[in-house]
C-alpha cells in the first residue's frame, strides 16, 4: 500500500500519531548527527531542487491554475519562477554554511563547591509547521529544522500541495545522501483540514507548532493548540517619517517598505508623517506611492494637501492590507508616532526615518515591537536578511523566540554539570 493510500484509510488522528512517532524516532537520530552529515543533506537537497526545477515549476503551474479566487497577495506567495526556485536552493546552501547551534556552550561557570556548570544548546525535538500558499516554506522550514537538529512535520496549504510534494521529494533525496532517516522531514499526505486539528492536539508527539498564514489560520491555531506555538498574528507595520528626515531617503524607504512586495508580513501598512515634515515631504511621498499604484487612505490633513488621498476609516489604522493600500496620518512628533504604534500596531516591525540620532534612539527604545529599524525599510524583516539563511517564521511573542526564527531560535538548552564527588549538605 502506498503512503497516499495508507493516509486515505487512516483517521487524521491516526495519521498524525503515525507521523509523530516516526518523527520522534528520527529526531533522536538527528540529534546525534554530526554537523558534516546535516550539511551534506542540505547541500544534496539544494542540488536536487535545482535538478528538479522543471518538475517543480510544472507542479506549481498546476497549483496556480487550480488556485481559484485567491487574493493577489496569496497568488504572489503561491507562484514560483526560476528565480524563486533558485532562491530556495541558495537558501539551503546558505543554511549549510551557518554554524551548527547544537552542542554550543552558551555559558559556563564554576561554583564555590567546585561544580562546573554549562548551559548547552539542544534541539527542541519535533516541530510542526502549518502554512498557507508559500511552497518555498517547505524548503525553508525543512532546512532550518534539519540544521537545528529537529525533525519536522509539514502541513502546507491545499493550494500548494503539488509544488510542495515535488520539493519534499528533493529534500528527502538530500536526507538519503547523508544517511539520515526520511522521517526527519515529513509532510502530511492529505489536504483534509481535519489533519490540522489533529496536529494541534498532538501534545507529546509534537513539541512546537509554527503557523505561517493569514489571520484566520493563526487565530485557529492559537485557540485550539494543545502544543506550544511560535507565531505572529498580523504584520501591521509602520514607517514614521520624522521632521528631521532626509527627503530622498524617506521617499526611497517608504516606497520600498510598501511596494517592494505588498503581500509579505514586513510590508508597511501605515505611514506616519511628522507635522513638521508635512509641507516639505508629505505631497512628494504620496505622489510616489500613487504613481506606483498604491491607494493612499489618509486623515483630513493629508486629504487637504493631496487630492488623490482617500478618506481613512478608523478600521484602516488596524488593518494589515497585504495589498497596494496604505493608511497615512499626520502626527505631532515622535511621541505621537510611538503612541499610535502602541495603540494600533501588532508588535511586528516599525521603522523611523530621521537624521536626529536622539529621536531615533527614543523610537528604538520605546517602540515595543519585535523588529525596529532606523533609516531602513520594513521589508528587511526577514531571516535571510538578518544572516539567518532563512526563517521558519517571525515571532511577535516574548517567550523563547522573538523576530525572525532561525536555527538558533529552534533550539532550547540544558544544563550540563561536572562534579568531583560533591554532595549537598
Amino acid at each position: 500500500m502506498t503512503v497516499a493510500a495508507s493516509a486515505k484509510s487512516e483517521t487524521p488522528t491516526a495519521l498524525i500519531a503515525r507521523l509523530g512517532k516516526a518523527a520522534r524516532e528520527a529526531s533522536r537520530a538527528l540529534a546525534r548527527a554530526t554537523p558534516e552529515q546535516k550539511n551534506k543533506a542540505l547541500s544534496a537537497a539544494a542540488t536536487a531542487i535545482r535538478a528538479r526545477k522543471s518538475d517543480i515549476l510544472a507542479a506549481n503551474a498546476e497549483d496556480m491554475a487550480a488556485a481559484g479566487a485567491l487574493s493577489s497577495a496569496m497568488l504572489d506567495r503561491l507562484e514560483l519562477n526560476d528565480a524563486r526556485v533558485e532562491g530556495m536552493a541558495k537558501g539551503l546552501d546558505e543554511i549549510a554554511k551557518l554554524q551548527d547551534p547544537v552542542g554550543e556552550t552558551i555559558a559556563e561557570w564554576t561554583r564555590p563547591n567546585g561544580l562546573k556548570i554549562s548551559r548547552v544548546r539542544v534541539p527542541l525535538g519535533v516541530i510542526g509547521v502549518i502554512y498557507e500558499s508559500r511552497p518555498n516554506v517547505t524548503a525553508d522550514a525543512a532546512a532550518l529544522t534539519l540544521k537545528s537538529g529537529n525533525a519536522v512535520i509539514l502541513r502546507g496549504g491545499s493550494e500548494s500541495f503539488r509544488s510542495s510534494s515535488v520539493i519534499l521529494a528533493a529534500l528527502q533525496e538530500g536526507l538519503k545522501a547523508a544517511g539520515l532517516p526520511d522521517a526527519c522531514i515529513q509532510s502530511i499526505p492529505t489536504t483534509d483540514r481535519a489533519a490540522v486539528g489533529a496536529m494541534l492536539a498532538a501534545s507529546g508527539l509534537i513539541d512546537i507548532i509554527v503557523p505561517r498564514g493569514g489571520k484566520s489560520l493563526i487565530e485557529r491555531v492559537i485557540a485550539e493548540s494543545k502544543v506550544p506555538v511560535i507565531k505572529h498574528l498580523e504584520g501591521n507595520c509602520h514607517v514614521y517619517v520624522d521632521g528631521e528626515a532626509n527627503l530622498e531617503m524617506a521617499r526611497k524607504i517608504v516606497l520600498n517598505a510598501k511596494m517592494r512586495r505588498t503581500g509579505v508580513c514586513g510590508a508597511a501598512e501605515t505611514l506616519l508623517i511628522d507635522a513638521r515634515a508635512l509641507a516639505s515631504h508629505g505631497k512628494i511621498i504620496i505622489d510616489d506611492l500613487i504613481a506606483a499604484g498604491c491607494e493612499v487612505r489618509g486623515d483630513a490633513q493629508l486629504q487637504k494637501i493631496h487630492h488623490g488621498v482617500k478618506p481613512a476609516t478608523d478600521a484602516d489604522w488596524d488593518t494589515e492590507f497585504l495589498d497596494a493600500i496604505i493608511a497615512a496620518k499626520v502626527v505631532n512628533g515622535v511621541n505621537e508616532a510611538i503612541a499610535h504604534i502602541r495603540d494600533h500596531g501588532s508588535q511586528h516591525t516599525e521603522s523611523i526615518v530621521t537624521d536626529d540620532v536622539a529621536v531615533a534612539e527614543k523610537f528604538l527604545a520605546e517602540v515595543d515591537s519585535a523588529i525596529v529599524l532606523h533609516n531602513a525599510s520594513t521589508q528587511f524583516a526577514d531571516g535571510g536578511e538578518f544572516g539567518f539563511g532563512g526563517e521558519i517564521g517571525i515571532s511577535t511573542d516574548k517567550l523563547h523566540a522573538r523576530g525572525p526564527v532561525g536555527v538558533e531560535q529552534l533550539t532550547s538548552y540544558k544544563y550540563v554539570i561536572h562534579g568531583a564527588g560533591q554532595i549537598r549538605p
